[in-house]
């Protein structure tokens, strides 16, 4: 899901310094020692991670804290248009809370933004307890503004920092399903307040909340029902906050009251308080005692939440952080970013350090989402995992997952799990998914790549990983198979599919929206692609062959007659068909920057044009299972290429979109990998850099972040498959540990001699490649063999730009016409 067009920024690689303040001074030591750019071994990786890229100009990146893949994800929210995830690194915008619940880098309506918390040092103009502005829109404050003109934040895995306009220092950390706050208020600060609001989301879209104060103990409880971001439902959420004092006995609260809207209501006596209708906003102020010391009062809040009840949101946060000791909740968060991202280890010798902390932060973005909601589900009950914000997999199944497998299969295995799981109750796996609701599709059933990518990868590990083979391939059939009440929500257009092998432009039924036909019709193909891979390695022949002979249908809709206007060199575009086999027309310019008529793909059921998110130009280069073939309707090897030249030289790729991820290497099926190389480094220097605008657009819950990595990696991945495209590491040497096979693999430069700047030439271009000391015969492809076995893969590099993939056809990447993935 895009955030806008690319943004042409420099090539230069600027640095976004979070702040360290005076507090910072005394902060807990989690990272004593990192790497220096001369330095070989990266000791804390957590350490490098830069939170901040992409978190302004529609990157809609979250830099608050969390887990891996943590249902909590705890952070500031302001006032921005582009508040997606909470923040905006821009210091113009407001801070209106800092709440519990968000998502990284999507697209759609602001979701989730979930029980804010927010402190008062001062209230009005004589401080009193009912003038605090409790509303929004008038509590909001402005952050402290550091002397370069960057906000007065900072963060790094599992921990946010930022200090207010109002002398506040807001600090937070978090475990799964429960977030701790540290509010330190400013020196003199008679009567600290903290405000729980129950019901501002990201949208304003709260109907029927409950609360519950307590006024003795100060603990709150309350739920509401919101509106789901990129869907028609709507889903319930539960909140449990509690307070203490950090260093001294916070005793009862002075002042407790529930506000509505603008209205603050004070309780003269201790007792319990339950509110419930519906009201725009709601909910509870306390006024607490000043510690007694004469310098800072500081207290913590500790807030469980769940999607069950609230009483589970109290137990989630009494088991998981029990003393509300903060500094051990941090450590223990920058601990788990630190183990999971130290498996995959770079050579820092001779490379840029911002190139190490893109890499270490683009890695880190990929395991924030999906989330894991495990016994928070409330629609049924299961002992299996339960995994939600897949936002959405039509974003992250390209690269994501594949990243995944090769150093964290226990986390893919349970997001597998719970993908069998929800097909399971559901009928079909889920494609898009927020907060326990379905969300619209975007391609075609995309939870089938992501299954069959780690059966091809870890079928011999099943019961280690405890994956149920049967349970897998029956959640691939039913997606095939059988046609869903609602395909805008999950599965596929399934029967006609079936019988014309392509979604029809003018066919109405009334299961779901006649929209996006070509890009579902290549989508469709590369799914029954996924399947054919499963059902082959079960030994299911008939059904390998029967889902490999539905992959080819992308030919379906590919016209051999069109043409881009002005370049008649450039024949042969994907379009759309009518049910009778003609060819409906789509200027192959629709929807790219070129667009005479400036159209747009987003999803919009009107949209009859047939593609979504990109222009037909973009859609028929990708055909991942089977580029050879794609090559030929081209007109062969160099038209091939003439073609790709067109895309970048006339500015139809698109870095924001999906599907042009692997534009850059598809140079590769043509025995040109040196201009893939170049095409893939050229794109690096573009429009991604280590800035808070660092993203050419949103980073799609991960998607851009595995894209990222996997291109300073030097490989691309082919999902479902065994193969990965091989280029050259901005590193001397990467290795991926994988605590399941037990080993770890090494990408090795034997005469690594640095990165261009520019992306552009450079002794980068592999010349030969070696695997435990034996020639390979490729240098476009490396088999999951060289991982399974932890391998040392050798390449050495030339400044050859020329350079084939080897001595024959078998050099090529395999593609379903000519071979190879079996």
């Amino acid at each position: 899901m895009r955030g806008g067009r690319p943004l042409r920024l420099s090539q230069s690689l600027l640095i976004f310094l979070g702040s360290i303040s005076l507090f910072e001074v005394s902060r807990p030591v989690v990272a004593a020692s990192v790497a220096s750019s001369t330095d070989t071994v990266v000791t804390h990786p957590a350490s490098l991670v830069n939170l901040f890229i992409g978190t302004t100009n529609g990157g809609h990146v979250f830099p608050g804290a969390t887990l891996p893949h943590g249902m909590v994800k705890v952070g500031m929210d302001t006032d921005s248009p582009g508040n997606h995830a909470g923040y905006d690194a821009d210091p113009i915008f407001n801070v209106t809370g800092f709440s519990q619940l968000h998502d990284d880098g999507t697209g759609g309506s602001i979701p989730l933004s979930l029980f804010k918390l927010f402190a008062f040092p001062f209230c009005g103009a004589d401080d009193k307890f009912e003038e605090c502005p409790t509303s929004v829109d008038d509590r909001k404050v402005l952050r402290k503004v550091l002397p370069n003109g960057s906000p007065d934040d900072f963060a790094e895995p599992g921990y946010f920092s930022t200090n207010l306009s109002t002398g506040l220092r807001v600090e937070l950390t978090a475990m799964r399903r429960t977030a701790v706050h540290r509010y330190t208020f400013p020196k003199g600060t008679v009567n600290p307040r903290i405000l729980v609001d129950i019901t501002n989301d990201g949208q304003q879209s709260s109907t029927d909340p409950e609360m519950l104060l307590n006024g003795t103990t100060a603990r709150v409880t309350g739920a509401s029902s919101f509106a789901a971001s990129f869907g028609p439902g709507r889903y319930r959420a539960f909140t449990c906050v509690d307070f203490k004092g950090d260093g001294f006995d916070l005793g009862a609260p002075k002042q407790s009251g529930a506000w509505l809207g603008n209205s603050g209501i004070q309780q003269s006596t201790n007792f319990q308080q339950l509110y419930f209708g519906f009201r725009e906003q709601l909910g509870a102020l306390f006024t607490f005692a000043p510690a007694p010391s004469a310098g800072p009062t500081t207290i913590l809040a500790r807030v469980g939440v769940s999607f069950i009840s609230t009483d589970q949101a109290c137990a989630n946060a009494e088991a998981e952080v029990p003393a509300f000791d903060f500094d051990a909740t941090r450590t223990a968060a920058f601990g788990a970013w630190d183990a999971l991202l130290g498996r995959v280890q770079v050579d820092t010798k001779g490379v840029d350090k911002n190139m190490t902390e893109l890499f270490y932060s683009s890695l880190y973005r990929t395991h924030i989402s999906p989330a894991d909601y495990t016994d928070e589900n409330p629609k049924w009950k299961s002992t299996e995992p339960y995994f939600d914000s897949f936002y959405c997999n039509w974003d992250t199944y390209r690269t994501l997952y594949s990243l995944m497998a090769l150093h964290d299969p226990e986390d893919f295995s349970r997001i597998v799990r719970g993908l069998l799981n929800i097909q399971q109750h559901e009928g079909w796996m889920p494609e898009c998914r927020g907060a326990t609701a379905m969300h619209f599709i975007q391609g075609g059933s995309n939870g089938d790549p992501i299954v069959a990518e780690f059966f091809v990868k870890y079928h011999e590990h099943l019961d280690v990983l405890n994956v149920s083979a049967p349970a897998l391939y029956s959640a691939l059939v039913a997606d095939a198979e059988v046609q869903p009440p609602n395909w805008d929500l999950q599965g596929r257009q399934a029967n006609i599919w079936k019988s014309l092998g392509y979604i029809p432009s003018d066919i109405w039924e009334p299961s779901g929206t006649n929209t996006k036909q070509v890009s579902r019709t290549l989508e469709y193909a590369f799914d029954d692609f996924a399947v054919s891979q499963v059902a082959k390695i079960m030994g299911n022949a008939a059904d390998g062959t029967k889902y490999a002979q539905r992959a080819q249908n992308f030919v379906n809709t590919w016209n051999p007659n069109i043409t881009v206007p002005g370049r008649t060199d450039i024949k042969g575009m994907m379009q759309p068909r009518f049910l009778n086999g003609t060819f409906n027309f789509t200027d192959p310019r629709h929807c790219s920057v070129n667009d005479p008529l400036q159209s747009t793909c987003f999803l919009n059921a009107v949209n009859t044009d047939g593609f979504y998110e990109g222009s037909p130009i973009t859609y028929s280069q990708y055909v991942p299972q089977d580029t050879a073939k794609l090559i030929e309707l081209q007109g062969g090897p160099q038209k091939f290429i003439d073609r790709l030249n067109f895309i970048f030289e006339d500015n139809y790729f698109d870095s924001t979109d999906e599907p042009s991820q692997q534009i850059p290497f598809m140079y590769h099926y043509a025995n040109r990998p040196g201009l893939s190389t170049q095409a893939s480094r050229q794109t690096i220097a573009q429009f991604f850099n280590t800035s808070v605008n660092g993203l050419p657009g949103n980073d799609d819950s991960g998607a851009m972040g595995s894209y990222v990595a996997f291109y300073l990696a030097g490989l691309y991945p082919l999902p479902a498959t065994r193969q990965f495209l091989l280029s050259s590491p901005y590193f001397p040497s990467i290795s991926f540990t994988n605590p399941i096979l037990g080993n770890a693999t090494t990408i090795r430069v034997t005469n690594f001699a640095g990165n261009p700047a520019s992306g552009t030439g450079g002794q980068v271009f592999v010349k030969s490649v070696t695997i435990d000391g034996a020639p390979w015969h490729s240098n476009c492809f490396i088999d999951w063999d060289a991982f399974r076995a932890g391998s040392t893969i050798e390449l050495e590099v030339t400044t050859d730009i020329n350079v084939p993939c080897g001595k024959d056809a078998s050099a090529l990447p395999p593609s379903l016409s000519t071979g190879g993935y079996d």
